[in-house]
């Protein structure tokens, strides 16, 4: 952690709002590329926003002027409305593109979409594609920044950031934490940029799955894959379920869903395994008696789900405010 300014995470959100930081990218497009410097920066900016978001007066119009465009082929309900807030927030223009009335459904190619987006001189584009790399290609043709909001079963950068300041606000560091990411591994975007993430800060991941939703090579990301949950959460400090990702399978992965959760779904009597102070995440929607039952769902002393959320607004304000001084 040699380039992190350490002095930034001690100030005021008034100390750190008059501190300029310096963002060398001009997208983000994934995990991969940030360094350290890069993901603190953007943690620290959004703790000024988590107390701004909290005051009667939430307007801070940095962004007066620009255009925000919330590019979404596939369903979400907590990340393009945390867009929508952050981005009208920072005082942005945001419009929510609806992909099933527009001209993608009579035919157009994300390339030709991105043309026509590209010659309305937007400012952002946050974009959610069922294709990995999607926005990878959409970033070389237009002028803008581009912003992943999910792709496919690649990458959705944006919630493994709101995911380590959750966690970051709770434990107070992220470094040495022991961290188990539960589910379906295989076909989830938010544990991929999830491993990378948490592994760039130096916690301990493990990653819990039945052998059929385990990737391949786990430990190339520099995880401890288990099939056991017992094993898995054994003195955890944080653990994160993940719901299945039936519309990304083509077959069937596990016998059926009441088995499943009897062997997989996080209750009490398996997170009595993790430390007794451990937090429990999950990016949502949460599917109730199957990642998860609802006692620990609702448990306010150990569920961070819903602060999840909140968490999430003020991430993208940041990210969007980082951006913005290289557009």
């Amino acid at each position: 952690m040699a380039n992190y300014d350490y002095s930034r995470a001690s100030m005021t959100a008034k100390q750190a709002a008059a501190t300029p930081a310096t963002f060398p990218h001009r997208h983000l497009l994934g995990i991969d590329g940030l360094s350290r410097s890069d993901v603190y920066t953007i943690l620290d900016l959004a703790k000024v926003y988590i107390d701004k978001n909290r005051q009667s007066d939430k307007k801070h119009p940095i962004l007066k002027g620009r255009t925000l465009i919330n590019l979404f082929y596939e369903n979400s309900t907590r990340t393009r409305t945390s867009f929508e807030l952050a981005g009208k927030r920072l005082g942005a223009d945001v419009i929510n593109m609806s992909v099933a009335s527009s001209s993608v459904k009579k035919g157009e190619t994300l390339i030709d979409t991105a043309m026509t987006l590209n010659a309305m001189h937007a400012d952002f584009i946050a974009i959610r594609h069922p294709e990995s790399g999607a926005p990878h290609l959409l970033a070389r043709k237009v002028n803008c920044s581009v912003i992943n909001g999910g792709d496919g079963s690649h990458e959705h950068p944006t919630q493994a950031l709101l995911d380590a300041l959750t966690i970051q606000q709770h434990k107070g560091k992220i470094e040495g934490l022991h961290v188990a990411i539960c589910g379906d591994i295989l076909h989830s975007r938010v544990a991929r940029s999830n491993m990378k993430l948490l592994t760039l800060l130096g916690a301990k991941v493990r990653i819990v799955a039945p052998p059929t939703l385990m990737p391949s090579c786990p430990e190339s990301f520099g995880v401890t894959p288990f099939h056991d949950m017992r094993e898995g959460l054994k003195n955890c400090d944080v653990v994160m379920t993940l719901r299945l990702q039936t519309e990304r399978m083509n077959s069937s992965f596990v016998p059926s869903e009441r088995e499943y959760f009897h062997f997989w779904g996080l209750d009490r009597e398996k997170m009595a395994y993790a430390k007794k102070d451990a937090i429990i995440l999950d990016p949502g929607p949460i599917i109730r008696g199957l990642q998860i039952d609802s006692e620990l769902a609702d448990d306010i002393g150990r569920s961070m789900i819903l602060e999840q959320v909140e968490m999430g607004v003020a991430v993208r304000q940041a990210v969007l405010e980082l951006l913005a001084g290289r557009v």
